[in-house]
C-alpha cells in the first residue's frame, strides 16, 4: 500500500468512526507523499517546483473522499476562504503537518499567494491610470508584467515553458498557471533590484492582509442573522419587508 492509499484509508476510517474531521485531514496531509496525481481527468499539483506546497488543494482532494460526511459550511469555509474550523496557531499547524511540509507551505504562501496579490495590486494601479487617459492605453496584462518583471507575459511564459520542457500553446491549465506564478516569484527575486523586490513584497503582503480582512468581514455578515423585522428601503420608502 502506498503512503497515499494509507492516508486516504486512514482518513475515511476516521470519518466513519466519527472522529474530528479536521484532525483526520491534517493527519492524512502529514502522511501524504505524492507531489501530484491525475484523478478523473483532473490534474492535481500539490507541490510546485518541488518547493511550494498547496495544502488546500490536497485538502480539497481529501474532502472528496468523505462522501458528504464533513459539514458543508465548514468544508466551504476551508476550501473557498481558507478559514479553519477551529483556532490553530502556526506552531500547531506546523506540528500537525510536519516541518518539511510547513516550510513548503510558506514557500507557496509567499511564492504564489503573495505574488498573485502583487499582480492584482499592480493591475489595479494600471487600470486606475488608464481611466485618466483617453487613448494609448495598452494591454493591461502586458503593462502589469512589464512593470513587475521587465518583460511581457508572453516572453516570460515562453521562457518558463522552455526551462520546464513544456509544450508551447495559447492555453494554460490551472496547475501550470500556479507553477508559472511561483516561477515568476523566483524570477523577480533573482533578477530585479533587491530594494524594489522588498518594496513590492511589502505592498503584496499588505494587499493579502486587506483581502483576508475583507473576506472575514463578508463572512461575518453572511453568518449574522437578519433582524426579524428587517426591511429594504429605497429612496426613503420601505419597498419590502424581509421578515
Amino acid at each position: 500500500m502506498t503512503a497515499e492509499s494509507a492516508a486516504l484509508a486512514g482518513f475515511r476510517d476516521s470519518i466513519e468512526r466519527g472522529d474530528d474531521w479536521f484532525d483526520a485531514l491534517l493527519e492524512a496531509i502529514a502522511c501524504w507523499e505524492a507531489p501530484g496525481e491525475e484523478i478523473g481527468g483532473r490534474s492535481y499539483r500539490y507541490l510546485l517546483a518541488g518547493e511550494a506546497f498547496d495544502w488546500l488543494l490536497l485538502a480539497e482532494r481529501l474532502c472528496e473522499e468523505a462522501n458528504g460526511a464533513i459539514p458543508a459550511g465548514e468544508r466551504e469555509d476551508l476550501l473557498f476562504f481558507g478559514r479553519l474550523p477551529r483556532d490553530l496557531d502556526e506552531a500547531e499547524f506546523k506540528r500537525a503537518i510536519g516541518s518539511e511540509k510547513h516550510r513548503a507551505h510558506l514557500n507557496f504562501l509567499y511564492g504564489v499567494t503573495t505574488e498573485e496579490a502583487l499582480q492584482l495590486t499592480m493591475e489595479e494601479e494600471v487600470l486606475k491610470e488608464q481611466r485618466n487617459r483617453a487613448w494609448d492605453q495598452g494591454d493591461v496584462e502586458d503593462l502589469v508584467f512589464e512593470r513587475l518583471y521587465g518583460r511581457s507575459c508572453e516572453q516570460l511564459l515562453a521562457t518558463f515553458r522552455q526551462e520546464r520542457a513544456l509544450a508551447d500553446g495559447d492555453d494554460i491549465s490551472y496547475g501550470e498557471l500556479r507553477e508559472f506564478t511561483y516561477w515568476l516569484f523566483k524570477f523577480r527575486m533573482r533578477e530585479l533590484d533587491p530594494a524594489r523586490v522588498a518594496s513590492d513584497t511589502r505592498k503584496a503582503l499588505a494587499r493579502v492582509s486587506e483581502l483576508e480582512a475583507a473576506a472575514t468581514r463578508r463572512r461575518a455578515q453572511l453568518d449574522r442573522p437578519a433582524p426579524a423585522d428587517a426591511a429594504f428601503v429605497l429612496d426613503g420608502e420601505v419597498v419590502a419587508h424581509l421578515a
